[in-house]
């Protein structure tokens, strides 16, 4: 079945923020992680879920700490939390919280988080839609502390799990047994956060509704936005067009930018009825239909833009695609894309 969630993964900048809290810094993160060294200075760049996992990877290496993760938590804590946390803080229980946060979350990250009831048990895992390998340790453990976290503090009270399921092996850390205080079983299935389901059941003194009921909407809104609501195809030509004037647009280039593999790019094309021969024809047309409608471009300026390493090449391009020479093709469009 055809995964219509787009794999894009949006970071908001308290998470930059907490990072440099923590005591790393993006500049030496970024790199580590293959990933633009100023990616952090544009919170509206969406990066896929191979990229974030990278980041989340490269923040474990460089921190050098298996407990790290509660460094970066505390360092949320005096920055400031993301706005769907805020705002489930809000809820009217700690359940109430969860699925708020649930359902907010699915517009910034192509994951899901799954609630279980098994009785006295509440299992809360998640899953990555577009995830190739395993979650890294520091992001489940940092997913799994805010959610403790939120019910904390919604309810004033120190919650305490029924244990927490690893699926990596080791042993428990310090930081672990301390911050949940509850069995770590190592080596589990999945990943699981097994809260008792009378926790999930305590109100939040703090609850308000009138302000949830004007957050919500708003975040949603604000969230939906953001997300990429283009198809994958759209995308491939986008970065292709980037990229012609560097040269001959490779396959494999396009695949690492949107952080895919050539092989799901291509199939991913290929359900959308195109191929990337067909895609590339296209958006060096696209391209060049708006490069000519701005006068002020010349001509062998767009030639190189498209990538072609004459003006000749590109007339003869132009001619199979518009049936007439960029002059004349200009000329003819000049009331609908005015100098």
């Amino acid at each position: 079945m055809k995964n219509s969630i787009p794999d894009k993964c949006r970071l908001q900048q308290s998470f930059w923020s907490a990072m440099e809290a923590s005591g790393l810094s993006p500049v030496a993160v970024l790199p580590q992680a293959r990933l633009p060294v100023t990616l952090h200075l544009d919170t509206s760049r969406f990066v896929s879920t191979a990229q974030l996992f990278a980041l989340w990877t490269a923040m474990s290496e460089l921190a050098g700490d298996p407990d790290y993760w509660l460094r970066f938590v505390e360092a949320t804590d005096s920055v400031g939390h993301q706005p769907m946390f805020v705002a489930a803080c809000y809820a009217s229980d700690f359940r109430d919280g969860v699925r708020r946060i649930a359902r907010l979350k699915q517009f910034t990250m192509p994951e899901r988080i799954t609630v279980e009831e098994r009785g006295a048990e509440v299992h809360i895992s998640k899953h990555w839609f577009h995830a190739a390998g395993q979650e890294p340790d520091l992001s489940v453990d940092v997913s799994f502390a805010f959610l403790l976290s939120l019910g904390r503090r919604g309810t004033g009270q120190r919650l305490t799990p029924i244990r927490v399921e690893l699926m990596r092996d080791g042993a428990p850390t310090a930081g672990q047994a301390a911050f949940f205080g509850c069995p770590v079983v190592y080596a589990s299935a999945r990943d699981t956060l097994v809260l008792k389901a009378s926790d999930l059941d305590r109100r939040f003194p703090g609850h308000n509704a009138e302000l949830i009921e004007i957050v919500t909407p708003a975040l949603e809104e604000s969230f939906g936005r953001l997300r990429p609501r283009i198809s994958f195809s759209e995308q491939v030509k986008a970065v292709l067009k980037r990229g012609f004037a560097s040269g001959r647009p490779e396959i494999a280039a396009v695949a690492r930018d949107l952080g895919t593999s050539e092989r799901t790019l291509q199939r991913r094309i290929t359900n959308e009825g195109g191929s990337f021969r067909a895609l590339v024809q296209e958006a060096r047309k696209e391209l060049g239909r708006k490069l000519l409608s701005d006068h002020s471009t010349d001509i062998a300026e767009v030639a190189c833009i498209l990538g072609f390493q004459d003006t000749t090449s590109f007339y003869r391009a132009f001619r199979s695609w518009e049936g007439c020479t960029p002059q004349v093709w200009r000329s003819r469009n000049a009331t609908l894309h005015p100098s």
